[in-house]
């Protein structure tokens, strides 16, 4: 066989059972030291054939049970095994009946069948090789002599005494019975605990399967086998092991020569791990300097010979494991190479100051100080420490200097230097302070400082003990002390600004701090806790507690109210009239009854007034009779034999209560009784008595009173009303109708006297329509008073039209007059005046035209409008002409607009387009001619 060795690995070839079983370890070494791997096993897996000769016949009656050997061959590795009924690959399958071992490898029937009978082969598996061999079969034949009676369980298969078990493992334990009838097994713990859910019950059976071993799992187990005809039991106890685990391993070092050192090795594992030390390789004793104890490695006085690696081996009867540590042992002259002392140490008069002495050095020597060239002696202010350290404290101006500290051991010795500056100490020559200021005011916060001039200030400022973010706030912080100085002021100061002020002063050598209490005065906070103590028809009693009165004693309270009708929250009339700074309790007078009222209430103290509270609960006040009667009774109109009386509703709130309505009483004039009437809503506004006595036009006394759920209210003014009067009784007459223009008629008539039957006219309503239409279509126009005479505006020329007129009044229009016609005028010409032409002449305007010649449907042109006027929006000036010229004396110092309209019987007819003349300063001696077309 060959070995080779690759990097840390061993490939072995050829391998060969007898040479290289056994146990391995691998040493790994270099200039530090040597360690060694933990065990490695090596064994060879392999399993021989069966021994090739017959088994002879198994004879059992029906009803007996029977045990099949196996007899595995010669082996090594684990095994499975199965069993072959008669040929492959027809398997045994395993049931409450028949159980295979995996332990033994023998069959177990618990009650042989008939159709059990057959040659049997145990068929054996090495899980490490993979082989298969099959045993001779064993065949199984029933005996003539009779059927074997029932009997009780007898266990066949049974686990050892004590088995032990590692964690974390899964461990199978068998247990299998012979019986007539088949027995059941089941399993159950001794002391009575119930299995984990990690134990599947359901497939147990003839093995129990725990899996993931744990302490708790440890314990004494029992087999129940059972059938009708008795039980039996077997016991086992699986003990618990584990091998070991480090939890506390030693760690690589570096240690002076001199100097000792300890490990510490600590494992768990059951049974108790055992410990022992390995140094390079070689096992560790107790020896002079060196003590090996239960896991424990000490050594004192270290020589550079105990420089190496170290193991610590922790082991029980279940393995071992090994932890590695380097030990490194140092002898070293002092050097300040990498730890010089600071250059500049600086300290306040009256301060405490260290200065650092760290040289590298193995062993650690002696350490000692001098300022300038003289050694330093030690006093109550100045000391050495053990570490090399120097000392001192209340430091004054001669403290100041060069210092050196010097390190020596048995290799040499080493210094280094750094000079110590004594400053003047930082302090605030501001004294602490309470302040006082107004919300809306600015003020100064002071920190005034005397401080050492070579050393550089830095101020920060905390409030609440909150650091200041100046530029941040909303502005309100600023910084106003330039550098020597840490004033800050604080503008349009709000109520949030109260509290502690703190100004921090540092420089390098020390730090100083100074507070100061704000204290903000503003208006008082809101009340708290408004309640509605009592409440009547038109008074509540109030109570509230105090707010924060903000630094500044409440002098008042202000109560203001709110409901659905009033615009937002109003000021309300209380008793005592001004409620003091110290009352907690007003009534409010003057409340509508039945309304649903809020309450809010306001402190005010010497620097104003602050928020509202919180709304109180809506309260509604008690009911009580109406007092307000409706508004602007009147009335009138209506049909026949009515009397109409109409008002304004009284508003929710001034109704008092539910229930609310109106009576209405009325009475002939000058008669004695009144008639009344309730009207149960209070939305009405209008109520009509009707009564065939009524008399057109007749006076009534009329008043209206108001009543809800808690009485009648008073009633209103009496005043007079007018019931529905008739519509007049005559027709107009002497009705004339003649055309003005193509668009305007002008309709006459005679008036109708007003007499004793009271059928008033209130004027007159002319009805028209033309010829080809009907009379419903017809348009109406009516006139006031006592008119005798109206024009049609609007109608069109060259048309017959028909027009009626009746009297109307309040009650209708009454009878019509008769039908007259008229027709109108033919419309005026449609062509304007064309070729117009002006001139000026010694301040004189000439204009002429060409004469318009009317269309055939058109009336005849009867002469002409000219239209002038001074500017665009001015009204203009007309002159009339029966000719085609004109002649218009106006000053030549004004621009003019000139239009011509020619006109007939039809009216005007369509204009020239305007004409501009311009302005002409002084007198114009040219003569100036224009033709518009």
């Amino acid at each position: 066989n060959t070995y080779i060795l690759s990097g840390g690995n061993l490939r072995i070839s050829n391998l060969d059972k007898d040479q290289d079983a056994g146990t391995y370890q691998c040493l790994a070494f270099n200039s530090f030291g040597t360690i060694v791997s933990r065990e490695a096993s090596l064994t060879f897996a392999y399993m021989e054939n069966f021994k090739t000769h017959r088994r002879s016949s198994v004879s059992v009656r029906e009803g007996q049970g029977v045990v099949l050997l196996c007899g595995p061959p010669s082996h090594s590795g684990d095994l499975t095994f199965s069993w072959i009924f008669n040929e492959y690959p027809s398997f045994v399958k395993q049931d409450t009946r028949r159980f295979i071992s995996q332990e033994t490898g023998n069959l177990y029937i618990a009650k042989v069948e008939p159709s059990d009978v057959g040659n049997y082969t145990c068929v054996v598996t090495n899980t490490v090789t993979k082989t298969r061999v099959q045993g001779p079969p064993t065949p199984l034949v029933l005996r003539s002599d009779g059927i074997m009676g029932e009997y009780e369980p007898k266990i066949e298969v049974q686990f050892p005494e004590i088995v032990h078990v590692a964690k974390g493992s899964t461990v199978k334990v068998e247990c299998f019975a012979l019986g007539n009838p088949v027995p059941s097994i089941n399993w159950r713990r001794m002391d009575g605990i119930p299995f984990s859910r990690k134990v599947d019950v359901r497939k147990a059976s003839g093995v129990l399967e725990i899996p993931y071993f744990q302490q708790e799992d440890a314990g004494t187990y029992e087999c129940v086998a059972e059938n009708s005809r008795g039980r039996n039991t077997v016991k086992g106890k699986l003990s618990f092991y584990a091998p070991p685990h480090l939890i506390e391993k030693p760690q690589d070092v570096q240690k002076p020569i001199d100097d000792s050192l300890v490990w510490e090795c600590k494992a768990t594992g059951k049974p108790k791990p055992s410990y022992r030390w390995m140094k390079n390789g070689e096992n560790l004793e107790s020896l002079e300097r060196i003590q090996v104890a239960n896991g424990l490695l000490s050594i004192s006085r270290l020589t550079l010979s105990d420089i190496g690696m170290y193991q610590c081996v922790a082991g029980n009867k279940h393995g071992e494991v090994y932890s590695n540590a380097e030990l490194k042992v140092i002898a070293v002259a002092p050097d300040f190479s990498q730890s010089q002392l600071r250059s500049h140490t600086m300290v306040k008069e009256g301060g405490d100051v260290l200065m650092e002495c760290r040289p590298k050095m193995s062993p650690w020597g002696g350490i000692s100080w001098r300022k300038g060239s003289e050694t330093l002696q030690e006093s109550n202010r100045v000391s050495i420490l053990d570490n090399g350290n120097l000392r001192i404290q209340n430091a004054t101006k001669p403290d100041a200097g060069l210092y050196t500290c010097v390190a020596r051991n048995q290799f040499g010795v080493a210094s280094s230097s750094g000079t110590l500056m004594v400053k003047e100490p930082t302090i605030i020559t501001t004294p602490p302070s309470t302040l006082d200021v107004t919300v809306g005011e600015s003020i100064v916060l002071p920190c005034q400082v005397t401080h050492d001039p070579s050393l550089e200030l830095k101020f920060t400022w905390f409030f609440n003990e909150q650091l200041i973010h100046f530029g941040n706030h909303g502005g309100y912080f600023e910084k106003v002390g330039g550098h020597s100085a840490g004033d800050i002021m604080i503008r349009n100061i709000q109520l949030r600004h109260a509290g502690k002020y703190t100004c921090a002063v540092q420089t390098k050598v020390d730090s100083i701090s100074i507070a100061a209490d704000l204290v903000v005065r503003g208006p008082p906070g809101p009340p708290t806790s408004i309640h509605v103590e009592e409440i009547s028809d038109t008074t509540a009693s109030l109570s509230w507690r105090p707010g924060p009165d903000n630094h500044s004693p409440v002098t008042t309270y202000t109560i203001q109210a709110r409901t659905p009708f009033s615009l937002g929250w109003q000021a309300v009339t209380t008793v005592p009239e001004m409620v003091g700074g110290r009352r907690l309790t007003a009534t409010v007078i003057d409340l509508s009854p039945w309304v649903e009222y809020e309450f809010r209430v306001l402190a005010s103290n010497a620097i104003g007034t602050g928020e509202p509270s919180k709304p109180s609960k809506q309260a509604r006040t008690k009911e009580t009779s109406p007092k307000v009667t409706p508004a602007n009774v009147s009335g009138g109109g209506g049909s026949r034999s009515e009397l109409v009386i109409t008002w304004e509703p009284v508003p929710e709130e001034l109704q008092n209560g539910g229930g609310f309505g109106y009576v209405v009483a009325f009475r002939p004039y000058g008669a004695t009784g009144w008639m009344q009437a309730a009207v149960p809503s209070s939305e009405a506004s209008k109520y009509v008595f009707k009564n065939d006595s009524i008399q057109p036009f007749s006076p009534f006394q009329v008043k209206v009173g108001v009543y809800n759920n808690e009485g009648e209210g008073p009633f209103g003014p009496v005043i007079t009303i007018y019931s529905a009067e008739e519509e007049p009784g005559r027709a107009p007459t002497r009705i004339r109708a003649k055309s003005l223009s193509a668009s305007e008629i002008e309709v006459s008539w005679k008036a109708l006297p007003w007499n004793t039957s009271k059928r008033r006219v209130l004027g007159y309503e002319l009805r028209y329509w033309e010829k080809r239409e009907k009379e419903e279509a017809a348009s109406v126009q009516r006139t006031v008073g006592n008119q005798t005479s109206a024009i049609i505006r609007g109608v069109r020329g060259s048309n017959t039209y028909y027009v009626t007129v009746r009297a109307y009044n309040t009650a209708g229009a009454g009878l019509p007059s008769v039908t007259v016609n008229v027709t109108t005028k033919k419309p005026p010409p449609s062509q304007p005046p064309a070729k117009v032409m002006w001139n000026t002449l010694n301040s004189k305007i000439i204009l002429n035209w060409e004469q318009v010649k009317a269309l055939e449907n058109e009336s005849e042109v009867t002469g002409y409008k000219v239209l002038y006027k001074r500017n665009r929006h001015s009204r203009p000036s007309v002159m009339e002409t029966n000719t085609t010229s004109v002649e218009l004396s106006l000053p030549m110092d004004e621009e003019y607009f000139i239009q011509i309209k020619p006109f007939g019987e039809g009216g005007e007819g369509s204009s020239s387009r305007q004409i501009t003349i311009p302005r002409i300063p002084g007198q114009s001696l040219v003569d100036c001619f224009l033709i518009l077309h």
